[in-house]
């Protein structure tokens, strides 16, 4: 049995990036898919906040993503992906920031879930809410599509959490039709996404994942009414 286990939701846009790094750094782990038990006293012992995922590591427990990582990077061996640079770490770490506050609000909670969560579950989706989420993904795009010029591979130079944090999000646009005409303006983007769906590790996670990408999230049936922005 591994020593390390993570715990969430196979579609989960932050699920994802725990499992990109624990796979890149060569971390074996069991994951635990806990849809069914979403939102319940078992999930809620867990995570108090119904989020995931979570990870053990023997009888250490740690939640929220961007704690996730960073300890699996530091306990782990395998590719080092936080700069050793103060300089560079605080950009990398800018960069996490920037995921939670400005593009998966954006990106995915609104866009994703009302073009493709909400209907696939037969929920119609809230025009408003995706008229309001555009300006705010453009601005987000382009201001990651400017940090990439100079030919820079990834979004501080080397290859950092940063590259995998913001990867699910940005893949997500592809599946929509406005996120993929967005997507289709800027070159740059395109070229570090290349870049980084071509990395062995992300090719790994992605055919773990692509049994599921077509089936409903039941349990967002609630978001609609719970997870939902209301604009007048």
């Amino acid at each position: 049995m591994s020593a390390v286990r993570l715990y969430g939701f196979p579609r989960s846009t932050y699920v994802i990036i725990a499992r990109l790094v624990l796979t890149h750094k060569g971390v074996p782990y069991e994951f635990h898919d806990i849809e069914p038990d979403m939102g319940s006293a078992k999930h809620l012992a867990l995570h108090p906040f119904d989020r995931v995922p979570i990870l053990e590591h023997g009888d250490f427990r740690v939640y929220e993503t961007s704690a996730i990582i960073a300890y699996i990077d530091d306990v782990f061996a395998g590719h080092k992906l936080t700069p050793s640079d103060p300089q560079q770490r605080a950009r990398m770490n800018q960069w996490i920031s920037n995921l939670n506050a400005y593009y998966y609000p954006y990106l995915v909670y609104h866009l994703g879930h009302e073009r493709l969560v909400f209907p696939a579950l037969g929920i119609a989706p809230d025009e408003k809410v995706v008229a309001a989420a555009l300006p705010r993904i453009r601005l987000a795009l382009d201001v990651m599509e400017r940090e990439l010029q100079h030919d820079r591979e990834f979004l501080i130079g080397d290859l950092t959490l940063a590259d995998f944090a913001l990867l699910p999000s940005i893949t997500s646009l592809t599946r929509s039709a406005e996120g993929a005409d967005l997507l289709m303006a800027r070159s740059r983007i395109g070229a570090w996404r290349a870049r980084m769906e071509a990395l062995p590790s992300v090719l790994q996670v992605r055919a773990l994942i692509a049994p599921v990408l077509d089936k409903p999230i039941e349990h967002a049936r609630k978001w609609a009414k719970s997870h939902r922005p209301h604009y007048a």
